[in-house]
């Protein structure tokens, strides 16, 4: 078994997609995530898996917590402009429309908003797995979320 075939199986299995933000040092960071899950409501958390290899893996490490913006639709754009890598971190700001949150910017016309304070992070392969406690929530608009499938975005 390789990373490629469990990456291709995953791929046919709908994600949901949001895009997590924090700030450290007066420092944006941000990046699209597939793995936001609920894992409790007694407490409240949530979970993201973060590649080590990733550029926001050591800021979210240093912060104490994280913002998720759950993407609507019709926000395949956006989700694709927070993908990208190798972006500089003042530039990745450039023509995205946020405001802002007490962990990091917020994504506007998301369908719902998160803001979490990091509580535990927990290593697992290549990756590490950020829990969040829930400190406070926002509706959004509603309609369609983003989702990811085939290598592709989708509202649904």
């Amino acid at each position: 078994m390789t990373g490629e075939e469990l990456r291709e199986t995953m791929r046919r299995f709908p994600a949901p997609v949001a895009v997590v933000t924090t700030e450290v040092e007066a420092e944006r960071f941000g990046l699209t995530v597939g793995s936001l899950v609920s894992l409790s409501l007694s407490p409240p958390l949530v979970g993201i898996s973060i590649g080590r290899d990733s550029s926001s893996h050591e800021p979210l490490h240093r912060a104490e917590g994280w913002t998720a913006s759950l993407l609507a639709g019709d926000q395949g754009a956006v989700a694709q402009h927070f993908a990208r890598s190798g972006i500089p971190p003042i530039a990745l700001w450039n023509g995205v429309d946020v405001r802002e949150g007490a962990r990091g910017p917020l994504v506007e016309g998301a369908l719902a908003w998160l803001e979490c304070r990091t509580v535990s992070e927990h290593d697992a392969g290549d990756h590490t797995i950020f829990v969040g406690e829930v400190e406070s929530t926002e509706l959004g608009r509603g309609g369609q979320g983003l989702i990811y499938r085939g290598g592709e975005y989708h509202p649904a």
